[in-house]
């Protein structure tokens, strides 16, 4: 019996400081750090975060300066806004280049969407259209799109079909994105 008791208090014991361990370790690993606690910062390179050229910088994209209203491109993409709210989807189509309308049907095969309104759903901009910047070069132009989706605008190329400006899914900003080079992992 004596041994038995003996026993049961050591286990009552190491049960004791086991918690009292195990409170320990969970109260060091929880909580708040002591924000009032000198750092040592001799050795911590000093990181220029103002500087553009700096990789940790925080960069807004600024809207490009404004050099024209684009006239000729305007309407089209006000036409295409227009068109979307309204779900009208012979005149969505109106305003597209005959090569993305093909696109577009291509796109919607692979992704078995029906309708070119189902499509284009996540484009719909709400408020304002408009265009500016535009630069027109014989049949083809360029212009930056600014809506609710792209308020600082996005370059989109226009071409001129049958003596109308359409407007096409192709975009210089796009076209100058190189592909990432190939996954030394797959290898």
């Amino acid at each position: 019996m004596i041994f038995r008791r003996k026993t049961v208090m050591k286990l009552n014991i190491l049960a004791i400081f086991s918690l009292i361990a195990l409170s320990i370790f969970i109260s060091a690993c929880s909580g708040t750090a002591n924000n009032n606690a000198p750092v040592n910062t001799a050795n911590t390179p000093k990181v220029d975060t103002a500087s553009p050229n700096s990789p940790v910088a925080v960069t807004t994209p600024t809207p490009a300066q404004t050099t024209n209203d684009a006239p000729t491109l305007t309407p089209v993409y006000k036409a295409l806004c227009a068109a979307l709210l309204k779900k009208d989807e012979a005149a969505v189509k109106s305003v597209y280049s005959a090569a993305t309308l093909a696109n577009f049907a291509q796109q919607m095969k692979d992704n078995k969407v029906t309708s070119l309104l189902k499509f284009l759903e996540d484009d719909v901009p709400k408020g304002d259209c408009s265009a500016k910047n535009e630069v027109i070069t014989g049949d083809k132009a360029v212009a930056d799109i600014v809506s609710s989706i792209y308020p600082n605008g996005f370059k989109v190329v226009f071409v001129k079909e049958n003596g109308e400006w359409k407007m096409t899914n192709q975009s210089p900003t796009l076209d100058n994105v190189k592909p990432s080079g190939v996954n030394p992992a797959t290898k």
